[in-house]
């Protein structure tokens, strides 16, 4: 089974080339993959028709009881049969469809078949965390499918509705699932149906939400809206996707849980409600509109209506009928749809008005419609009917609401056999005063899979008992409730064909007086729920205009006012109404003296900031309140969250006066009086509140402190630094997705820096021809030696001679020089030392984007390219990748990010050991070093060479059109 969901995506990645090379050819190789499934599902077919079933199972994390399950029953192997087999036609069907040339065809045929691999995964997944997970992925596929003619508007809006409209549905769905897998005790799908949780208030709302997400999935009332949209897409994802596919999801999970909560009280009032109504509003839709494929899409709705109606009934004979009717419905609703693909590339149209004739012109195409039509009005000897005559039975049969549910049904059969009629006749009858309308051939490959598909719904008419034993083994997980049913063309004369009989001929006179009901469709129609959307999204985006409009005020002080006063409001009121210090242990002031110092001046100098109008103060101070936070580090003995800090405050502040060079000395918001008075009691209260909140949650453990098991544990495995060890390997998968995050947040906000692309330009000094930045804010002073006056020097750094000799420090090179190998080899031994003394990677790479820093402050953005030529993206990147693949490679044992270490040793250094964590470390070093360079180019070179081109003393070759590496 997995085998197959994999080689379903693995081609799908190869499927560009695949059709690089190969054309529209390359659709025949992708189609193996869905084929093979079939093959294999047909293999399997005696063992589930026994009751049986295939399963697969892979632990991904037992502690937690995550795992990948895939399991093979009655219902999985009809879903498997209709979605591989289905999706191996529909892209047969592809190769005669397109052209060579069709733009992005090779993204359209990719998108396509991972559609058909996380269907197939999906109705294999006997996990309900699994099936979300590919239920999602068929989401985003099918947006990307319904959007592939994205140059057009209506392609785009449709592809945002249907992902909108499935995605809220599919969340509400998750939440369902998370409580019912907490009820349960399991969230293996066969475990819950076998043994369902008792009935609770929790139970029924989870029930409510799976049936949001259901019914959004399968386009039932309120939410059909996005279906008909989807039209939008080519004709094969209309056949695949709209028929077979995508839309079955739903029902399928409806008929999946129906077992186990039909007799849930909130079940059968929306199943039955919403099911018939979609029913009825679909058929009566269809009757009024002229686009084939819309009157297709229309019946769909419909049609689904229907079978949600009986998936979700909750008794053995009607779950029968649902799954004759799911293998009917796929086998005429997939070729109904690929003849109209065929009919519109024949005769260049889908408007019924314009058609007249095709019928004689593609005799054996109007013959498979035809085939096919009568299938989906359920008439004998087809498919459709012994279908429709099982779903009569059981409903005729049933409870009160099963008997009112089948007038719904009779009135919607009567509907669907008259847009039957209307398909038929508006694409091949010819009609009075409409010219016949000029076709061209259409060849025997491009007709074969619908032909195929007709024809086996004309097969299993008749041959329907064959089918009996698989679809009856789903029926048999229901409760027995009388004389079970059994599928067969013919049962007889009875009320079930009186019905049967009667929604054929209220169809053909619906279908005669279609001028008539034409308008009073239009006359009587409601907005429709497409414009409703609309309207709701529209007012959606005017609400959000207007909210932002009255908070965002421009003013970082109000922002910040009003975030410290929420949480003041919402932390005071949990604090006067729980008063959870009641028995809290009284905290002390401190442990020594000296923190109680080193906390004064930290306030001190925080309550300055308040104070200050000049940007640098500010800057300074605020500084200095880091700075005593890692000082009370150093006193309380964590030398490495000390290290840390110091090392994270001072570039902070660097990037800070860097960013500072272009903005106004003094602060510009102009604040009254009793405003500035007001931010002093507002910070301490704060202050205040969050102290108290602090002490709270220390007071209230009641469990050991884990700071002793955690030094045992590092202990064991020969190490020393507790909390490097925490970061690399106990708690790796923090530390990787804070590094993606850090990456991420880094990029962004260096982007907005630069205007045209990410790009240094040549970075060569003969792109000047002029002062640098650091320069043209200096005086030239005439007392310094010019020429010949001046005595030999020494240049200490690679770019000291594009500084002016006014804005040059000795001093400052001189150092500068001396100490940056220096630095970087500290940098280097904090990387490797963390597993016994304080360091790591994340402080290793900011020491030695130190060194980096210290160079561009001593010669500029010149010296900053001689020091690190390379582009900060590839040690970014190059970080993201070591450390992403360390942790893969812990596969191997079973688990990502499982640490392995190499003992060896050498004969002059002796023994020696190397561990993975050491090598993620790495990851993080070169990450990190990679972004503080990203921000130092960004907020120090590039807007040095800003300064410079707005001066004029940049050659023409420099500016950004000039070209450079990108990152």
């Amino acid at each position: 089974m997995i085998a197959l969901i994999v080689a379903h995506f693995a081609l799908a990645a190869c499927a560009g080339p695949l059709v690089h090379r190969l054309g529209r050819r390359a659709f025949v190789v992708l189609a193996l993959p869905p084929a093979a499934a079939t093959l294999w599902a047909f293999t399997r077919w005696d063992t589930v028709a026994s009751s049986g079933a295939d399963t697969w199972s892979w632990q991904w994390i037992p502690d937690y009881g995550v795992a990948l399950d895939l399991r093979l029953d009655a219902l999985a192997e009809l879903m498997v049969l209709l979605a591989a087999g289905v999706g191996a036609l529909v892209l047969l069907y592809c190769a005669s469809y397109f052209t060579d040339d069709t733009p992005q065809l090779g993204r359209f045929a990719g998108n396509l078949l991972a559609f058909a691999g996380a269907m197939l995964a999906l109705v294999l997944a006997d996990d309900l965390i699994t099936l979300y997970v590919f239920w999602e992925l068929t989401t985003v596929f099918s947006y990307l499918l319904i959007g592939h003619g994205s140059e057009h508007r209506h392609s785009r809006r449709s592809a945002l509705q249907a992902l909108v409209v499935t995605t809220f549905g599919g969340l509400a769905m998750l939440v369902g699932f998370l409580i019912l897998g907490q009820a349960a005790g399991t969230y293996r799908i066969s475990a819950i149906v076998a043994d369902p949780p008792e009935t609770t208030l929790a139970v029924s709302v989870a029930v409510v939400l799976v049936l949001c997400g259901a019914l959004s999935k399968s386009a039932i009332w309120p939410f059909s809206m996005w279906l008909p949209n989807a039209m939008a897409a080519p004709t094969p994802v209309s056949a695949y996707l709209h028929a077979a596919a995508m839309v079955k999801a739903g029902v399928y999970l409806v008929a999946r849980l129906a077992p186990a909560f039909a007799d849930v009280p909130v079940w059968k009032p929306v199943v039955l409600v919403l099911g018939g109504a979609t029913m009825l509003l679909g058929g009566w839709r269809a009757l009024r509109l002229n686009d084939l494929k819309l009157v297709l899409a229309y019946g769909t709705v419909s049609q689904l209506g229907f079978l949600t109606l009986l998936a979700g009934t909750g008794n053995r004979n009607a779950a029968l009928a649902a799954a004759a009717m799911i293998l009917g419905h796929a086998l005429f609703k997939a070729p109904l749809f690929l003849v109209t693909g065929i009919v519109d590339h024949a005769a260049g149209t889908r408007d019924l008005r314009r058609l007249s004739g095709v019928g004689r012109a593609l005799p054996y195409v109007a013959g498979v419609a035809v085939l096919a039509a009568a299938s989906m009005a359920a008439l004998p000897p087809l498919l459709g009917f012994a279908a429709k005559e099982a779903a009569f039975e059981a409903l005729l049969h049933g409870s009160a609401a099963d008997r009112w549910a089948l007038a719904v049904v009779v009135a919607g059969s009567a509907l669907t056999t008259a847009y039957s009629l209307r398909f038929v006749w508006g694409a091949f009858a010819r009609k009075p005063g409409v010219p016949d309308t000029p076709v061209h051939r259409v060849g025997w490959a491009f007709l074969a899979p619908p032909a195929l598909l007709a024809v086996l719904g004309l097969v299993l008419g008749p041959g329907v008992g064959w089918t009996d034993r698989l679809l009856g083994a789903y029926a048999d997980t229901f409760p027995a409730d009388g004389k079970p049913y059994h599928l067969a063309l013919w049962h007889g004369l009875g009320l079930a064909l009186l019905l049967s009989a009667l929604a054929w001929a209220a169809g053909a006179v619906l279908f005669l007086g279609r001028a008539r009901v034409t308008r009073l469709s239009r006359r009587i129609a409601w907005p429709t729920a497409d414009s409703v959307f609309g309207h709701l999204l529209l007012g959606q985006e005017r609400l959000a205009l207007q909210v932002t409009g009255f908070i965002q005020r421009g003013s970082l002080s109000v922002y910040l006012a009003t975030t410290l006063l929420v949480m003041l409001a919402g932390q005071l009121a949990v604090l006067v109404i729980d008063t959870p210090w009641d028995g809290a242990v009284r905290p002390r002031l401190w442990d020594n003296p000296l923190q109680g110092a080193v906390a004064a001046l930290t306030c001190a100098a925080a309550l300055l900031c308040l104070t200050v109008r000049r940007r640098m103060k500010a800057v300074v101070l605020a500084g200095l309140t880091g700075y005593g936070a890692a000082l009370l580090f150093v006193v309380q003995g964590a030398p490495d969250l000390a290290l840390t800090q110091f090392c994270v405050e001072t570039v902070s502040m660097i990037v800070f006066v860097l960013v500072l060079r272009r903005m106004p000395v003094h602060f510009q918001e102009t604040v009254s009086t009793w405003r500035r008075a007001a931010r002093i009691p507002m910070a301490l209260a704060a202050a205040a509140t969050i102290g108290v909140g602090m002490w709270v949650a220390a007071a209230a453990r009641t469990a050991e402190p884990a700071g002793a098991a955690m030094v045992r544990e590092v202990a064991d495995h020969g190490l020393k630094d507790v909390v490097a060890t925490i970061l690399v390997d106990l708690r790796a998968w923090d530390t990787m997705g804070e590094s993606a995050v850090l990456a991420a947040a880094a990029i962004g906000v260096t982007s907005l820096i630069y205007l045209h692309r990410r790009s240094e330009g040549t970075m060569v000094q003969e792109e000047l021809r002029g002062r640098t930045a650091w320069s043209l804010s200096a005086h030239h002073s005439s007392r310094l030696p010019q020429g010949d006056e001046a005595a030999p020097e020494r240049s200490w750094l690679a770019a000291g001679a594009t500084l002016a000799p006014e804005h040059r420090s000795i001093v400052f090179e001189v150092v500068a020089r001396l100490l940056f190998h220096p630095i970087l080899v500290l940098s280097v031994y904090l990387l490797f030392c963390a597993e016994s003394l304080p360091g790591g990677g994340f402080v290793a790479g900011l020491v030695a984007g130190l060194a980096l820093i210290t160079r561009y402050l001593a010669g500029g953005r010149f010296e900053l390219a001689e020091a690190a030529p390379l582009q900060p993206g590839l040690f970014t990147g190059l970080g993201l990748f070591i450390s992403t693949g360390v942790g893969l490679l812990g596969l191997a044992d079973g688990t990502v990010l499982h640490a392995f270490t190499y003992y060896g040793h050498l004969p002059v250094f002796g023994k020696y050991h190397l561990s993975t964590s050491v090598l993620f470390d790495f990851g993080v070093y070169l990450l990190v070093l990679g972004v503080v360079l990203d921000i130092v180019r960004a907020l120090g070179a590039k807007i040095d060479r800003q300064i410079e081109r707005a001066a004029g003393v940049l050659t023409p070759e420099g500016g950004p059109e000039a070209g450079g590496a990108s990152r």
